[in-house]
């Protein structure tokens, strides 16, 4: 299985330290983010990993190399200092060859301790272009951005109040690798938002839910709450914590 990450943003929530280290690369529990992100994709099955980077990329690549630590290959497309958006960095790591026919999608700052197993059955069964694995968040999390029901996304929207919008995206998605390369304009500016929205709202986005919460280092509150899972279990696996009911 092949997971790409999109590392390549600014981490402008995270100053004073990302002012000299990318986000990835900041400190929880003693190691590098991209330590942990990494161990656990392993422990998830993942063999190929595609760093998207931008800000910073140079000291992401130098730190993780080639992966073999991990038991991954890991490669790496840069987009420099023209920042193209998430679904822009996709369709600039398709033009360079290093995307599967099927890949996963995960953003540089999250930890998701899940079985990404069943997930990735069921964006080969589903038959979709696009999966997006949902939580049962009724804003407790975050704002709730999703309307979910029997394995479909009914809608996906940022920014708004609708009761029936219970769920929230969990921030890893599978796609067909197509689904990009015709959405998205090479060069262009975008936002995976956008396409999973637009998905949504033609019926062509499936949904998996999960029952563990997320991780994110996007904040310093979410760094704090992930130091402490760390600090508790070193070495964490994907059933580490309970559901969230």
């Amino acid at each position: 299985m092949q997971c790409v990450i999109l590392a390549g943003g600014l981490g402008t929530r995270m100053r004073p330290f990302t002012q000299t280290v990318p986000k990835a690369l900041l400190d929880v529990a003693g190691r590098p983010f991209a330590d942990h992100q990494l161990e656990l994709l392993s422990d998830q099955g993942f063999t190929d990993v595609v760093f998207s980077v931008g800000y910073l990329g140079d000291m992401i690549r130098d730190h993780v190399g080639t992966g073999r630590r991990w038991g991954l290959h890991v490669s790496y497309v840069d987009e420099g200092a023209r920042l193209r958006g998430t679904a822009g960095a996709l369709r600039l790591a398709i033009e360079h060859g290093v995307v599967a026919d099927q890949f996963a999608v995960l953003y540089g700052d999250s930890y998701l301790p899940i079985d990404v197993e069943p997930v990735a059955d069921a964006f080969t069964r589903g038959g979709m272009p696009a999966l997006m694995t949902v939580l049962h968040n009724r804003n407790r999390w975050d704002a709730s951005n999703v309307a979910y029901a029997d394995g479909m996304v009914l809608r996906y929207e940022k920014g708004v109040d609708d009761p029936a919008m219970e769920y929230i995206d969990y921030g890893l998605g599978w796609w067909e690798r197509f689904a990009i390369e015709e959405r998205v304009e090479p060069g262009r500016v975008s936002d995976l938002a956008h396409l999973y929205r637009d998905l949504s709202r033609q019926g062509l986005l499936a949904g998996y839910e999960v029952h563990e919460r997320f991780y994110e280092i996007g904040s310093p509150a979410g760094l704090a709450e992930l130091e402490a899972r760390m600090r508790r279990a070193p070495n964490p696996r994907p059933d580490g914590d309970p559901p969230v009911t």
